[in-house]
């Protein structure tokens, strides 16, 4: 049993004029540069500690608005070790709460929740913290009262809880200047170094001999101690003494000459990479240090830890670990990051997108009980465990196999004369079949945009209505649906491949043919296989004897142009993971415009990254 911060509200606090985010045990906050994750995390560092100092450029600004108040909500509820809310707050919460700011919500269960409300001084020209009691937690937004900052709490009370210590690891953390700084988290853990005082007289003792041999062992220190006896002399004072301690004196020294060794060298010589995670190391150290004591004292204990690009200067496979240590880390995380390896390696549900739109900031997250359990593998498969840089793209496209997904990226450039990479799009096969489902979920959820290119046989298109009904909660009948803009598919059942033939593309087919195939003559090929069979398929006439569908094998007819064009889409549906790049050079150096398909699909994707 514990507790969780559960959610944070935001208004007029930088970029963040009106966000609600909900938090995990463990929550990754992905987006974009600029997109707010800095400032969630500083919006807790507002309302969870006193380290925060507020200037005029903290205050929400635009071109049309200026905000005077800064509003920050948090609520706090009881949780099991499952992470399911309880009714009730454990004992020890519920003492360092106490009863009178512990409140009960509609549903019957105990809460904490607390406004901080940061407004200046004109006179003094000067900010003033202030912090109200919510008792309770309206709706986010609703006609009659409108947004939830409008509502007054008079409550006014303190809410620096010790039990609930706020620590913020922003991404210049580096180790050394933790040796250097007492108030760091290094400097605290070394200025809390004790010994009883038989430990304490055995070390100095120790330290003292030590001192002794190793000034006897050199004549350099021994002649400079004998020179330094003078200063008695000199100051007329034969009661004090000089010393040389090439290693502290006393114990309570010992933090001041520390030094940390990696691979035999020190700090200094290491880059920032290995600085840097030592000093994420250096916190876990300090927090579990502190979760022993309290669990000594039997006292309530829940730290709050923000860390910021914990990636920073780390090469990708550092990377990959870190997610594990930072889980590891006692008590509530919340990490900003950049990193498509940590992204990845969280939970669905533990990611939060943080997407700007216009003046606002969009909060995306997933929730994993809309999801079948195979949807979700399907997801870490096909874009968590491979694509793990889809939480950072512009646009997603979807298309359906493995030929659109090699074939698109230099399509791309001939449209846009640059690289998808350059362009901020990331294209995902689905491994055909319309399954379409758990990714445009994925990106709906995250706030994140998306397209598809779909083939257009009738049962694709049905599918892919099934998917846009569930997504929207539609009512309508599946052929009544009509398909969003976003998607795109091809026309008269084609697939990515007859489309291409029917466009003027067979030139450049029947050149890509015979070199996969390494055939000169592929008039020759298509005769012989004229007439042959492609194999029996499922009819929907039924069986007299066993009840079951009648088989019916299915003869090739390569006769005529249309037979010819089958032909061509035959063998390239055989040779699928040979042609696609190849192809595609051809179609790039050719002088054809692309297909009308394409180009709508290019269009609209241009529509998105350069708005009017």
């Amino acid at each position: 049993m514990g507790i969780q911060l559960k959610q944070l509200r935001v208004h007029g606090f930088r970029g963040l004029d009106n966000l609600e985010i909900d938090f995990d045990p463990t929550t990754v906050l992905v987006g974009t540069n600029n997109a707010g994750k800095t400032t969630i995390l500083k919006s807790l560092q507002l309302g969870l500690s006193n380290s925060f100092q507020i200037t005029d450029d903290d205050f929400h600004f635009t071109d049309t608005l200026n905000r005077n108040k800064i509003v920050i909500d948090i609520l706090f509820i009881s949780i099991d070790d499952e992470g399911r809310q309880l009714a009730e707050f454990e004992d020890k919460w519920a003492t360092v709460f106490t009863v009178d700011r512990i409140s009960i919500d509609s549903m019957g269960n105990q809460f904490l929740a607390f406004r901080t409300i940061i407004e200046e001084n004109l006179i003094r020209k000067t900010y003033k913290k202030k912090q109200f009691l919510i008792d309770e937690w309206v709706e986010y937004y609703n006609e009659f009262d409108g947004f939830w900052y409008l509502k007054d709490f008079k409550n006014e009370l303190s809410f620096y809880i010790e039990e609930i210590p706020f620590f913020y690891l922003d991404a210049n953390r580096d180790i050394l200047e933790d040796l250097k700084n007492k108030t760091s988290f290094l400097g605290k853990i070394l200025s809390s170094i004790t010994y009883n005082k038989e430990d304490k007289e055995l070390i100095e003792n120790l330290i003292k001999d030590l001192n002794e041999k190793t000034i006897d062992k050199s004549e350099i220190l021994t002649n400079l101690a004998s020179t330094l006896e003078e200063l008695d002399t000199a100051m007329d004072n034969p009661n004090n003494t000089v010393d040389i301690t090439p290693f502290t004196k006393k114990i309570r020294d010992l933090n001041k000459g520390v030094k940390i060794n990696y691979s035999q060298f020190s700090m200094e010589y290491h880059g920032m990479g290995t600085r840097s995670w030592s000093s994420l190391l250096i916190l876990k150290a300090f927090i579990l240090q502190n979760k022993k004591l309290a669990d000594a004292a039997l006292v309530a204990y829940h730290p709050i830890i923000a860390i910021e690009e914990p990636e920073s200067h780390l090469h990708p496979n550092a990377q990959k670990k870190l997610y594990s240590q930072i889980k590891a880390i006692e008590g509530q995380k919340i990490v900003a990051t950049h990193s498509s390896y940590i992204a990845g390696s969280a939970r669905l549900k533990e990611i939060r997108s943080i997407i700007k739109a216009d003046n606002s900031t969009n909060v995306g997250k997933i929730v994993e009980s809309d999801l079948s359990s195979e949807e979700i593998r399907k997801i870490h498969r096909q874009v968590i465990n491979t694509r793990g840089e889809l939480y950072f793209s512009k646009v997603i496209i979807l298309c359906e196999g493995e030929t659109e997904e090699q074939a698109l990226p230099l399509l791309f450039r001939k449209h846009f004369n640059k690289s998808i990479i350059e362009l901020g799009i990331d294209i995902v096969g689905i491994d055909g079949g319309g399954n379409y489902y758990p990714f445009i979920y994925f990106a709906q959820k995250l706030n994140l945009k998306w397209f598809i290119l779909s083939d257009g046989e009738a049962n694709i298109i049905k599918k892919l209505k099934k998917d846009i009904k569930k997504l929207s909660s539609l009512e309508e009948n599946i052929d009544d649906i009509i398909l969003p803009e976003n998607i795109v598919h091809f026309e008269n059942e084609n697939d990515f491949e007859m489309d291409l033939i029917t466009n003027g593309f067979i030139e450049e087919i029947e050149n890509c043919l015979k070199v996969i195939l390494n055939i000169e003559d592929l008039e020759e090929l298509i005769a012989n296989k004229n007439g042959t069979s492609k194999g029996r398929v499922k009819t929907e006439n039924i069986c007299n004897t066993c009840n079951q569908n009648i088989f019916q094998e299915q003869m090739r007819d390569y006769n005529g142009n249309e037979g010819h064009k089958r032909a061509l889409n035959d063998l390239l549906s055989q040779n699928k993971t040979k042609y696609s790049f190849p192809l595609s050079e051809l179609i790039y150096d050719s002088d054809k415009p692309l297909p009308p398909k394409i180009v709508e699909l290019f269009d609209k994707v241009s529509n998105i990254l350069n708005p009017i």
